[in-house]
């Protein structure tokens, strides 16, 4: 039988609800004391831990922490910093070139919006939403690999790209939560919805979840 829509929002607002009774210790885990340096943590982190970048960072912002500093550096100067990070020829030369023109366009200020914070070299729409969203607090939803898992298994939404993902998330939840709602959804995939044998026996979620209906 096809879920009815009211069906499918009572479906939605209890796995939501079951979301943030599991973690309510869900926050962002990069570690970062102003907007550009949450800026620089997100770029880093596209293919590595949060873990390995905030080991990263410990040792690269008492050194280098503003545009104007990063902007100065050369690739060969960065890349060694950054290396354990992954991908960090690449890294390298685009944090330079995005510092450049904060120092150059922008006064050594992050911009608020995403679309122009898109314009950055290596700031794409995932990283642009997690700086709007945890340094100036605007409700964004950012689509990584987990929140793009846990969203379309538990059936929040039902997409097959990024992009589609993150407009049903903002419209099937409410525009309040979707910040945190993005937290929900990583600390879910990484403690509980895994890729592989997800720990359906273990999950509050798993009363709302269609994958889990689709077991039986």
């Amino acid at each position: 039988m096809r879920e009815t829509k009211a069906a499918k929002a009572a479906r939605i607002k209890g796995a939501l609800d079951a979301l943030q009774s599991s973690h309510p210790d869900a926050a962002p885990q990069l570690v970062f004391s102003s907007p550009f340096e949450l800026l620089i943590a997100t770029m880093l982190s596209a293919q590595c831990t949060d873990k390995q970048v905030n080991k990263t960072t410990a040792v690269l912002f008492p050194l280098y922490d503003t545009p104007q500093a990063f902007a100065d550096l050369t690739e060969d100067e960065l890349c060694p910093l950054i290396k354990s990070c992954g991908l960090y020829k690449t890294k390298a030369k685009n944090i330079i070139a995005t510092c450049r023109i904060l120092t150059e366009q922008y006064g050594g200020e992050v911009p608020q919006g995403r679309d122009v914070l898109m314009t950055l070299p290596g700031v794409g729409r995932k990283t642009a939403n997690v700086v709007v969203s945890n340094a100036f607090g605007v409700p964004a939803i950012a689509v990584d690999t987990h929140v793009f898992r846990v969203a379309n298994r538990i059936g929040l939404t039902a997409a097959s790209n990024v992009l589609d993902t993150e407009k049903q998330l903002m419209e099937n939840i409410p525009r309040k939560d979707w910040s945190i709602a993005h937290h929900w959804l990583i600390f879910h995939g990484r403690r509980i919805c895994a890729a592989r044998n997800p720990k359906c026996t273990d999950c509050a979620v798993r009363e709302y979840c269609l994958f889990n209906k689709g077991k039986k």
